[in-house]
């Protein structure tokens, strides 16, 4: 069974063994293996103490933080963290299912980096929202926290782009739309029944100001083209290789923190995937040129450097989010960024590619959303230039 929840142990596991990564010549149906009962979403309750409190808690300290004013806020660094190792954070800034005394709805900063080291929630009214009080925030939380100011900040509501790409210029920050900030959207998920329905300002069934987009798909860029696909599959344990590999050789990609997300796969358990192979596969994964022209220049093919050279948004700089099998438009799905999407590939509609298709997104649904995207020079190949491990989950309640 596969289970997803955040997991406060943090222990780290060790790599498995190599599993040569494989692939169907093209698409094929593929023996998915289900879990025998629903997932499981278990989140962890995140801390609601100061900077000041010790990392140390009791079980009746965690009791006590169950049962904290959910009017307070929230301002935490982990001490046991190296404060200049936070140097990305993920960022929220959106009106919440809450009324003040005036009858308008509460607007709050909620603040973390990935690995949930920095925690930061701050409440705001409605009518001073704009980039100076964002700036202004953002600059409280490094000097309270005694954090740098980071290098990104990562956010995934469109509608607010303006307000915090504004403020983070200003600052010398470099903002990603993204949604890709799984820690945060976790955790407000978390903080809706933990926080927000327990508020006495909570107004059930209150809709956001700022809902999240999904965009009719748009047509692939022409650099982003693969020259061939295939639905494939690897047991978790080849799919955690393939994670700590990001760390350890010169690969295009991003992962995920499988211990921070808690995820519980047994190893033998098949991980739905995509497959996409170039000629130039190399050039189609990677986007940090400079490094690598100096580093593999000599190795690279003509057609290689050509791509290098014209600085083409590839995939590595894409910010990928999900791939999803669109069976009523018999087609992929590329999610990048906030809400762009991309028609990644198309495939002749027959009742037996409507079933694969159909069988991968089952497949994916019972991996609680857990899936990959593979970059290869060609489908026998057992080594990919560009893996990227993805979780499909469904917006925040906020």
């Amino acid at each position: 069974m596969a289970t997803l929840s955040f997991n406060p142990s943090r222990i780290r596991t060790s790599i498995f063994n190599s599993s040569k990564f494989t692939s169907p010549s093209k698409p094929t149906r593929i023996p998915f293996i289900f879990p025998s009962t629903k997932n499981l979403l278990k989140l962890r309750h995140f801390r609601t103490s100061s900077v000041s409190e010790s990392s140390i808690s009791t079980q009746k300290e965690e009791d006590e933080v169950l049962e904290d004013d959910p009017t307070e806020e929230m301002s935490y660094i982990d001490p046991e963290t190296e404060p200049e190792g936070i140097s990305e954070w993920e960022l929220d800034f959106c009106s919440r299912p809450i009324l003040d005394i005036r009858g308008k709805k509460v607007w709050e900063l909620v603040v973390c980096d990935n690995s949930l080291s920095l925690q930061y929630t701050k409440y705001f009214p409605n009518n001073v929202i704009n980039s100076v009080t964002l700036k202004d925030a953002i600059v409280t939380i490094s000097n309270e926290l005694g954090v740098p100011l980071p290098e990104k900040i990562r956010y995934f509501r469109s509608q607010m782009q303006t307000i915090i790409t504004k403020a983070c210029k200003e600052l010398g920050i470099k903002p990603i739309p993204s949604k890709r900030c799984l820690s945060l959207l976790l955790w407000l998920e978390e903080r809706y029944e933990a926080v927000y329905m327990r508020h006495p300002g909570f107004q059930k069934g209150a809709k956001s100001l700022l809902t999240l987009d999904n965009p009719f798909p748009m047509e692939l860029p022409e650099n982003l083209f693969g020259e061939r696909w295939a639905f494939v599959q690897l047991p978790y344990s080849a799919v955690r290789e393939e994670v700590s590999s990001l760390d350890t050789t010169f690969i295009f990609g991003a992962g995920l923190d499988l211990d921070l997300l808690g995820i519980e796969i047994d190893d033998k358990t098949l991980i739905p995937g995509l497959t996409v192979t170039s000629s130039r596969a190399t050039a189609l994964a990677g986007t940090e040129l400079q490094t690598f022209m100096n580093t593999h220049s000599a190795s690279l093919t003509a057609d290689a450097q050509y791509y290098f050279n014209q600085e083409l948004p590839w995939m590595n700089g894409l910010e990928v989010s999900a791939v999803e099998a669109d069976t009523a438009r018999a087609c992929l799905i590329l999610s990048v960024g906030i809400s762009t999407r991309y028609v990644y590939a198309t495939y002749k509609k027959t009742p037996v590619t409507t079933n694969e298709a159909e069988a991968w997104e089952a497949a994916k649904k019972a991996c609680g959303g857990l899936h990959f995207l593979a970059i290869q020079e060609d489908l026998n190949s057992e080594d990919c230039v560009g893996f990227w491990l993805l979780l499909d989950l469904p917006p925040p309640p906020v």
